[in-house]
């Protein structure tokens, strides 16, 4: 039987002690509280961020899931499939619900794919595998060779979690590689339109000075061949009387009435003339033919000096006349390449230079070469106002001109880079510091054997 024993009495505090833990272990408390709050806050507003990225990160994951055109699967190490994206699905037929959690073999037509997969998937370590073919099951009961890449999903410790599967049906990758092919064709003929147009432009140029230098030989065959046509009716004459039967003193007096020794002494002369300026004359237009035709076989040896000599001489022809080159190269700089290329890169640069120095009391361009060990380097400094810091960067764009409208397309320097960098070598600009634009054309030496094409 207990017994009930009443509580024990309470001892309760002193005022003066109520009075003591109200100012002291309260405010405590408080603090306390708001530090605790204040903590909660925080981890509340990190919480929503954690959240909100997280959100933002599964959203961005499945948009891309989506918009992947790629077939994506995404097994487990046992190749338990646990992802598709909306490509595999629309490619098999099948629906997500029955591929997740299926064996990866039963996308495949036969047990040999199934085999392959788990063999690649075994020896995955760090690198992936890629271009693996195998054949899928299409949504119409057939098979496509699909081409494969087995990416590894690790652990933080390296451990094989699993792997991400992305594929394409070989059907589409030939397309694809066929279309690319097109367009790289197309991309080859534009660019060789442009650089024929560009071409004809510059001799479009340069006609006059070309003109020029034609007409110099041609007249000179053409006086020759006319002092020969006066000459013929007194030979005539004179082969006549001998034919005929005439004597001797009557000969002596025609040859001298017809002067036929000083004619026979300038026969030789005017055929060595007429020949040396029809020589000339083929010579300028075989220049012109190599420089404007279409490059056959532009990947020959040529002399490099030859080039900027012809070059420089088309082109002073057709600038203002107070427009001085300054010549200071060897007479041997043997390259490898087209030789119409190099020369319509040279041709723009000295043109470049003429219009830059345009107004200048004393318009000059000094080219001079250096030599070295792997290439030859060609200085182009003339003495204009030089190029602007905002248009060095820019210089080599196409269609960036600082000429006004009507004076320049913007492409003789992009298409010369272009050229250049084709043959191996460079092309730079720089400000001299006695004021006017560098360009240094560097090509490498033909005796090097490189020949950069």
């Amino acid at each position: 039987m207990s017994t009930h024993r009443p509580p024990s009495p309470v001892r309760l505090p002193s005022p003066e002690a109520v009075e003591l833990f109200s100012e002291s272990a309260w405010i405590d408390v408080v603090r306390s509280m708001d530090e605790v709050y204040n903590e909660l806050l925080q981890y509340e507003v990190v919480l929503e961020q954690k959240n909100t990225e997280l959100e933002e990160s599964q959203q961005f994951i499945f948009s891309i899931l989506t918009s992947m055109s790629d077939l994506l699967v995404v097994c487990d190490r046992n190749a338990v499939i646990e992802e598709v994206n909306h490509s595999l699905l629309a490619f098999t037929g099948r629906k997500e619900q029955e591929l997740k959690g299926a064996k990866l073999g039963s996308l495949f037509t036969d047990d040999s794919g199934c085999t392959t997969a788990k063999r690649v998937i075994a020896s995955l370590t760090t690198e992936p595998a890629n271009d693996v073919e195998l054949q899928f099951k299409t949504r119409d009961g057939g098979a496509t060779p699909v081409a494969l890449n087995f990416t590894p999903r690790l652990s933080g410790t390296g451990k094989l979690l699993g792997v991400v599967i992305t594929g394409r049906p070989l059907g589409e990758l030939r397309r694809a590689y066929h279309k690319l092919r097109e367009a790289h064709e197309e991309l080859k003929r534009t660019q060789q339109q442009l650089l024929q147009s560009e071409k004809m432009a510059s001799l479009g140029k340069l006609v006059a000075g070309v003109a020029h230098e034609l007409n110099n030989p041609i007249s000179f065959v053409l006086g020759n061949v006319h002092a020969m046509q006066k000459y013929t009716p007194r030979l005539k004459r004179y082969l006549d009387a001998v034919h005929s039967g005439a004597s001797h003193e009557e000969l002596e007096a025609l040859r001298g009435e017809l002067r036929i020794d000083r004619l026979l002494d300038d026969l030789a002369p005017l055929l060595a003339g007429a020949v040396e300026g029809a020589e000339r004359t083929r010579d300028i237009v075989d220049g012109l033919k190599r420089f404007s035709a279409p490059d056959r076989n532009g990947n020959v040896e040529f002399n490099l000096a030859e080039s900027i000599e012809r070059s420089v001489h088309w082109v002073t022809r057709a600038t203002p006349v107070n427009f001085r080159v300054v010549l200071d190269v060897p007479k041997d700089l043997p390259v490898f390449g087209s030789q119409g290329q190099i020369q319509q890169v040279i041709i723009n640069l000295v043109q470049n230079a003429s219009d830059a120095t345009e107004g200048r009391a004393d318009p000059t361009l000094t080219i001079s070469a250096q030599l070295l060990a792997a290439e030859i380097c060609i200085l182009f400094r003339d003495n204009g106002a030089g190029i602007a810091e905002q248009a060095m960067s820019k210089i080599f764009d196409p269609f960036y001109t600082t000429k006004p409208v009507g004076k320049g397309t913007g492409l003789g320097l992009s298409i010369s880079y272009g050229i250049v960098e084709r043959h191996g070598g460079k092309l730079a600009v720089s400000n001299a510091a006695e004021g006017g634009a560098v360009f240094k054309l560097c090509l490498p030496r033909s005796d090097c054997g490189q020949s950069g094409m």
